[in-house]
């Protein structure tokens, strides 16, 4: 049975902490309180009897009506479908008619496909595939052995470390237990306490009632609880806050966008006068210096290929009208090609190169060159400190969930003690909803002239119900 069944604390909190026998049995506890309250016991048929009212209306229950089926969902969903074959069709015809008649300048450059071999064992794999030897071959059984090992070793540690846990808290709910059952014990006769302390007002006024029989009383009114209250900030002057917040912020962004293009304009005329510096100090045949940096500073500024002209016509170059073409197209362009250190040779087929970041790869290289003295330290080192670095962080983590877990419990203990009073408070204020209407109605017959001997037998049944009726001890 799911936990949020339950409307009390104290069975939702028997049904989270108990363990799976000590919930069966108290459900079992339960359903045998149900069966010697409802079932065993003597049942009336009497309408005064059982403080039935004249009239109750009942609650409003909407029923939904059921949703008419169709075959249109069935047939927009094979129509969306092919819409979208469609629209993929129509797009990869686009995309045809695009490439083909694209500029160069604007097209995007063809990429190599560069694999990347990130696992040692995969570039182990690799290196014995391609180049197979004595050596490489040797390299690539050591560091699947050694990759087994590892494998395993981490599996039995991991495992300890679960049981060792399990084991923990195993103790921890124990402990906790232990400390519920005083929680429990407090809560339990705090509800004993409030039907009792019920019974004795209600037998009281009751008795007094008989003694004073004829006179028109009525039932004290139960206290309401008492409204939130409602924000204190009208809702149009939030309104009006996040309209001016929203304006003045507004004015703030177009402020600095303004400020911006004075800054653009600036550096734009500053580097305007480096231009017009380096073209009149350089000759007929200029260097590459002086190239390279008006070429920068064209690019720089995005400058119009109509600039560029003008600053390459101020000149008396020999191969001015190339070099102005050659930095139009750049300017122009929308991608660049990628360094080919970066992105190999534009070629669009697959490379290889290995970039690995594991304690293996020492190992692989020691047994590449077993002479090298370096290698062998490098290799035992760094192995020894990764073990030892994963079996202190599994001790860690394992010492980590455990006082986790304690402090989780104590926790739970403490709020389950500070919400008895909370758990009492609702428990007396669902009595009260229950009996308050059975009292209203016992006075509401009363001064309507009813027997004594039938209000006496309402009376009885009333406090029948407060000890016996719900919610339930």
């Amino acid at each position: 049975m799911n936990v949020t069944q339950f409307h009390d604390n104290e069975s939702i909190r028997q049904q989270r902490n108990l363990t799976n026998p000590q919930r069966k049995n108290t459900m079992y506890t339960k359903e045998g309180v149900l069966i010697n309250t409802f079932v065993k016991d003597e049942m009336w048929n009497i309408r005064d009897t059982l403080v039935i009212s004249d009239s109750v209306q009942l609650p409003e229950m909407k029923k939904e009506q059921p949703k008419e089926k169709s075959i249109l969902p069935v047939a927009a969903a094979a129509l969306g479908v092919m819409g979208v074959i469609a629209l993929a069709a129509a797009f990869v015809k686009h995309n045809t008619r695009i490439n083909t008649s694209i500029a160069p300048e604007k097209r995007c450059p063809t990429v190599t496909r560069n694999v990347v071999l990130n696992e040692e064992t995969h570039q182990a794999l690799y290196q014995a595939v391609t180049n197979p030897n004595q050596k490489t071959i040797l390299a690539l059984g050591g560091v699947l052995t050694l990759s087994t090992l590892a494998f395993m070793g981490k599996t039995f540690f991991d495992g300890f470390r679960d049981i060792w846990v399990k084991r923990k808290e195993a103790d921890i709910q124990k402990n906790l237990q232990e400390q519920l059952i005083g929680i429990e014990t407090r809560s339990f006769a705090g509800k004993i306490q409030i039907t009792r302390s019920m019974l004795s007002e209600k037998a009281k006024e009751f008795n007094n009632y008989m003694l004073s029989f004829g006179e028109s009383i009525k039932p004290s009114p139960q206290p309401l609880s008492q409204r939130e209250r409602g924000n204190d900030v009208p809702v149009f002057l939030l309104g009006i806050g996040v309209t001016a917040g929203i304006i003045g912020l507004g004015f703030l962004a177009l402020r600095n966008l303004g400020k911006s293009k004075e800054f653009i304009q600036k550096y734009e005329s500053k580097t305007q006068d480096l231009i017009e510096d380096i073209v009149k100090k350089a000759g007929k045949t200029p260097t590459d210096t002086e190239i390279a940096d008006l070429d920068y500073y064209l690019q720089s500024v995005n400058a119009s290929p109509e600039y560029v002209k003008e600053v390459f016509g101020k000149t008396n170059w020999a191969n001015k009208d190339k070099e102005a073409a050659n930095i139009i197209k750049k300017i122009t362009s929308s991608t660049t090609q990628v360094d080919r250190a970066m992105g190999g040779n534009a070629v669009p087929k697959p490379t290889f190169y290995s970039h690995v970041n594991d304690y293996r790869a020492f190992c692989y290289n020691y047994l590449l060159d077993t002479d090298n003295k370096q290698f062998r330290q490098l290799f035992f080192g760094i192995t020894g400190l990764t073990a030892f670095s994963y079996g202190g962080k599994l001790v860690g983590d394992a010492l980590k969930d455990v006082q986790v877990k304690k402090i989780n419990a104590q926790t739970e203990a403490n709020l389950q003690n500070r919400l008895v009073s909370t758990e009492l408070r609702n428990f007396k204020s669902k009595k009260d909803a229950a009996i308050q209407p059975l009292v209203e109605e016992f006075y509401k017959q009363a001064n309507s002239a009813k027997p004594k001997e039938e209000l006496k037998t309402m009376a009885d049944n009333i406090l029948f119900e407060i000890k016996n009726g719900p919610p339930f001890v």
